[in-house]
């Protein structure tokens, strides 16, 4: 990738619409409590909250970010990915200020990146190395070298998840996972970190999430676990105290935590004529199942004995969103704002949420796609709105801000594309269960309404979808590789209301696989199909019958229409883009289209010049139509491209993946 920056011209990213909710403890508040940093793809987004949400993108790394830590002064910023089976990892170290690295440091740890934490005078960067590494690092900030390494758990144990470092002491951190438990010391002059396993008393639990709290007195932390209960482990004595709660333990364990404060102390007389103070901690901790609880955890003294108990605190019931209907929307992340008073929480359905932690109220700040983004439409005319399904979801997105605007769900169902009337009064979209689904908006709730359903449309799923311009005629294609031409019309009801049903004009059956795209010219009469069957139809819609077929060694992915309508430009999984005659079907170029896999996506711009493309490569490219050459290349996804869009205006080219993410590009000026 670092050549091609310096080959070609990078496009620049103004906005990335998204957020990595399955990166444990992935959201973080800056010391400074105006920035929210949290990652999605290869990008690390710097999002400013006290303003407009603008956004400043770190990108250098490769592949997907694992794992970020911002250091305790908020001066240094660390993030670490996953990459390939037997390659090693990368880890930055970035100047926050400057967005810039530091430190990319030496490639110690294999496949991924587990954890990283810094220690609390800045000095240390601690690293976790994933299941196929097990080692743990210690790393000099200022010169970027590695002081020491050593394995994370002992042969016995299972795999280690999480690391945190002491609040008071430098060179002590202590790592958790699934039977292990460890507090490490540092020593700096002899160069080794030395372990000790903490005493569990026989427990055996798999620790997900760690809170150090021991700058108070007494000195713990605190252990979420995957059973639902939380340890509570005394760091002088380094052994287990307590296990809370005892009853009624959180579902699907505990995800994250977050210590708020130390609420009161009560004093008790011992025997001995001494008086003890005993705090009572105040946390956050979100469950597997979603949910979302303030907590204290009182330490008190019974027959002579000091014990634990865990209650929810006074008038404060347990908040669990309610939009995920049988879907466990489990608590990934909490990030404190300004002592406590403000907080936001993110969820593994890629949500972020900003509570009111006086009065435990939230509201919905960012929602993303959690899965992989299968299609997207810009409006006729509008470079404002886009439209995008996932999975059982179609979202309607304003670009500027990066809000989601609307959204409609078909349960347990999967969305394969979908297409706009040019007045956009209508969402025609193509679904797996073989059905096409008309959705209309409401203009008094500005919701999005079912409008028809065509039931039956394909026997083996709606792979591909387009309409006229005047939205009176849908063509749809199959997983059979069928294309079918349907008619919308409209009717009344009984009481007088307006009605739409599709009624099947013509069925054409010259593809022999799955039908992967379709574009209508724009006059309306010529439609063109793809297929994974190596052909590529060019249909007469007054005649209904082919008028011409190109064929090539291929699974053709994309097609589209090139300047004047003389020529449609496809690409596949041959990693070539050619170009062909509509008049008689004939290749008149050919382009190398990418170095390492199939090219996905394609769309060509509004003045015809240019096109772009992108695909399991990971890269956007704009190309010079004429010229077939490259001019910028975007370098931002951490997965495949499926789909590219230029928008009408062309200000902003936009491309969607399987990392979920919806990247906005500024489109180049010549």
């Amino acid at each position: 990738m670092a050549d091609l920056r310096e080959e070609f011209n990078t496009l620049k990213l103004e906005r990335i619409i998204g957020f990595n909710g399955s990166v444990v403890g992935g959201l973080k508040m800056h010391p400074d409590r105006k920035h929210l940093i949290y990652p999605l793809g290869c990008n690390i987004i710097i999002e400013d909250i006290s303003k407009d949400c603008s956004q400043r993108i770190l990108s250098k790394h490769t592949d997907e970010v694992t794992c970020l830590a911002i250091s305790k002064s908020g001066k240094y910023l660390a993030t670490g990915q996953v990459t390939h089976m037997g390659f090693k990892a990368t880890i930055i170290i970035w100047d926050y200020a400057r967005g810039e690295p530091i430190h990319n440091l030496p490639l110690l740890h294999k496949v991924k990146v587990e954890a990283l934490t810094f220690s609390c005078d800045d000095r240390y960067l601690i690293s976790l190395g994933g299941q196929d590494d097990g080692s743990v690092v210690v790393w000099d900030t200022i010169t970027g070298e590695a002081i020491c390494g050593s394995q994370a758990q002992v042969k016995s144990a299972g795999n280690t998840y999480c690391v945190c470092a002491s609040n008071s002491k430098a060179d002590i951190f202590v790592t958790g996972g699934e039977n292990t438990l460890r507090v490490w010391q540092l020593d700096v002059e002899n160069r080794k970190i030395r372990p000790t396993d903490v005493n569990l008393g026989g427990l055996k639990r798999i620790v997900k999430c760690i809170e150090m709290v021991d700058d108070q007195d007494p000195p713990y932390f605190f252990c979420g676990t995957t059973t639902g209960d939380i340890l509570v482990v005394n760091m002088d004595s380094q052994r287990l105290q307590f296990v809370v709660p005892e009853k009624n333990k959180f579902s699907l364990g505990v995800t994250a935590l977050a210590f708020v404060r130390i609420s009161e102390r009560d004093e008790h007389l011992n025997r001995d004529g001494t008086k003890t103070c005993l705090p009572t901690f105040e946390f956050l901790a979100g469950a597997g199942d979603g949910e979302l609880g303030e907590y204290k955890i009182k330490m008190s003294v019974q027959a002579n004995k000091v014990k634990a108990t865990m209650v929810h605190k006074q008038n404060a019931k347990p908040w669990k969103d309610t939009s995920f209907k049988n879907k466990c929307n489990s608590i990934t992340s909490i990030a404190l704002r300004g002592g406590g008073h403000q907080f936001f929480v993110g969820s593994g359905h890629s949500q972020i949420y900003r509570f009111n932690y006086a009065e435990f109220k939230c509201e919905l700040t960012k929602t993303c796609h959690s899965k992989q983004v299968n299609d997207a439409v810009f409006p006729f005319g509008t470079s404002e709105l886009i439209v995008t399904c996932q999975d059982e979801e179609i979202r309607i997105w304003q670009l500027s801000t990066g809000k989601e605007i609307r959204r409609h769900v078909v349960s347990n169902l999967t969305c394969n594309a979908v297409c706009i009337t040019r007045d956009g009064s209508s969402i025609y979209s193509a679904w797996a269960d073989g059905k096409i689904r008309a959705f209309g908006f409401d203009p008094k709730t500005s919701n999005i309404v079912d409008k028809c359903v065509i039931n039956e449309a394909h026997n083996k799923g709606v792979t591909a979808i387009a309409c006229t311009s005047d939205g009176r005629c849908i063509i749809s294609g199959g997983g059979e590789g069928q294309v079918r031409i349907w008619s919308v019309q409209e009717n009344y009801d009984s009481r007088g209301k307006k009605v739409y049903r599709g009624v099947l004009v013509e069925t054409m059956k010259e593809h022999k696989g799955s039908v992967s795209a379709i574009k209508v010219r724009d006059n309306d009469k010529e439609c063109t199909s793809a297929s994974t069957d190596g052909t590529c139809i060019i249909w007469d819609l007054e005649k209904k019958v082919r008028s011409q077929i190109v064929f090539a060694n291929t699974l053709f992915q994309c097609v589209g229409y090139g300047a004047d309508a003389c020529h449609i430009v496809t690409c596949g999984t041959d990693r070539k883009i050619g170009y062909w005659e509509t008049f008689d079907g004939s290749l008149i170029r050919e382009l190398d289209g990418s170095l390492a896999g199939a090219i996905n996506a394609l769309d060509t711009s509004p003045d015809g010049k240019y096109f772009v493309t992108g695909g399991e490569e990971k890269l956007l490219k704009v190309w010079r139509y004429d010229e077939g050459e490259v001019t910028d290349v975007g370098i931002g996804h951490s997965a495949a491209i499926t789909k590219v869009r230029i928008c009408p205006n062309q200000k902003y080219i936009i491309s969607v993946g399987q990392d979920g993410a919806i990247l906005v590009w500024k489109f180049p000026n010549y």
